[in-house]
C-alpha cells in the first residue's frame, strides 16, 4: 500500500481511489506500528502525472507500507505537467541528498536517439546515480534509464537499434528460483517502446549481471546485480492499456510512419481497442523488487545505511 504526504489531493490519489486502489493517508499510516518503506521516483517522462500515477499503481498492490516522494531531475518547465503540480509535490535532489533511501525508481524517458552526452541532464543523472550506490537499499532502472545505468555501472556504450521497439513481446522465465521472478510464469508478455538495444550476448559478455529474462525479439528484459541492489527492466511493465496506442498516434501525428505495435491491437487493427496483457506480470514484478530486493535487505533504521546491512543470499 502506499502512503504519502507529498501526493494528498493530488489528481494521482484520485485516479487511484477511483480504481479502488487503496492509498492510505498520512494520518491513519502514522497510527500503525511499523517502519513504512521509503521510496523515491526519479520521475524522467514528460508526462509526469499519467507516468506517476502508473507506477504508484504497481507500488500500492502490496501490504507492505510503502512511503512515496517525486523526484524531478532539473527546474526546466515543463510542457506536459502543470508547474504547480510540480512545484507541490516533486523535490529537488539537494533537498534530499542527505537522506537514506529504501527503493529508487528511474523512469524511462524520450531519449533513445540521443547520446548520453547530448543529454541535457546526463551529469546530474549520473550524479544522482552516483549517490544511490550510498543512499539506496536498491534502485530499479527502467527502459532509458536501464541504458543510463549500464553505461555508469558497467561503462557499456549506448546500442541503438535500426527501427523502434514497439509492442507486446513474450519472454522467457529464465531462473524460476530467483527471487525477482517467483511466481512468474514460465513465459510471460511485456510491452516495449525503446530504440535501445539489449542484447543477451553483449550484456554476458561485458557485465556479472544475472541475465533473468530474454525475449527472442526484444533481447534482455530483466537483469539484476547478484546483490539486488541494482535492477534492470528493459520495457514497460507500468505501462497502461493504451499508452502504447497514444504513442503510436502521436509518431503518426508527427509524420514519422510508425510501424503497428506488435501483438497489441486485435487483429493488428489499430481501431479496435488494445487489451493490456502484461498488467498481473507488472504487479507481481514490483511486488517481488520491494519484498526480495528492497524490505528483505534494507535497514530498519536508515540512518545507519550501510553495505554490511546488506545479505548476499539468492
Amino acid at each position: 500500500m502506499c502512503r504519502s504526504k507529498y501526493l494528498t489531493n493530488s489528481l494521482t490519489t484520485e485516479v487511484l481511489r477511483e480504481e479502488n486502489i487503496f492509498f492510505m493517508q498520512e494520518s491513519r499510516a502514522t497510527t500503525q506500528a511499523i517502519r513504512p518503506l521509503k521510496v523515491i521516483i526519479l520521475n524522467l517522462m514528460p508526462k509526469k502525472i499519467e507516468t506517476e500515477t502508473q507506477f504508484l499503481r504497481l507500488l500500492s498492490n502490496s501490504p507492505l507500507q510503502v512511503d512515496v516522494e517525486l523526484l524531478r531531475i532539473d527546474n526546466r518547465t515543463s510542457k506536459n505537467t502543470p508547474t504547480e503540480h510540480l512545484d507541490t509535490f516533486y523535490r529537488q535532489f539537494e533537498g534530499i541528498k542527505d537522506r537514506n533511501f529504501d527503493g529508487l525508481i528511474i523512469t524511462g524517458a524520450p531519449l533513445g536517439l540521443v547520446q548520453f552526452e547530448d543529454v541535457i541532464y546526463w551529469d546530474h543523472l549520473q550524479t544522482i546515480m552516483t549517490w544511490a550506490k550510498d543512499h539506496v537499499t536498491s534502485s530499479l532502472y527502467v527502459c532509458w534509464a536501464a541504458q543510463a545505468g549500464l553505461k555508469l555501472l558497467y561503462d557499456l556504450p549506448k546500442r541503438t537499434r535500426k527501427e523502434k521497439l514497439s509492442g507486446v513481446y513474450k519472454h522467457t522465465n529464465l531462473n524460476q528460483h530467483h527471487p525477482i521472478l517467483r511466481g512468474f510464469d514460465d513465459q510471460f508478455l511485456a510491452p516495449h517502446s525503446r530504440y535501445a538495444d539489449f542484447s543477451a550476448d553483449y550484456l554476458k559478455s561485458h557485465t556479472d549481471l544475472d541475465i533473468l529474462a530474454t525475449s527472442k525479439e526484444a533481447g534482455v528484459y530483466l537483469a539484476a546485480t547478484k546483490d539486488k541492489r541494482n535492477v534492470f527492466v528493459t520495457g514497460h511493465p507500468e505501462y497502461d492499456s493504451f499508452t502504447l496506442h497514444n504513442e503510436y498516434v502521436r509518431d503518426l501525428g508527427e509524420g514519422m510512419e510508425p510501424t503497428i505495435p506488435v501483438n497489441y491491437y486485435p487483429d493488428d487493427n489499430p481501431d479496435i481497442t488494445p487489451k493490456a496483457t502484461w498488467r498481473s506480470h507488472g504487479h507481481l514484478l514490483f511486488s517481488n523488487w520491494l519484498n526480495y530486493c528492497v524490505y528483505q535487505q534494507t535497514p530498519y533504521d536508515l540512518e545507519h545505511f550501510s553495505e554490511q546491512n546488506f545479505t548476499r543470499d539468492e
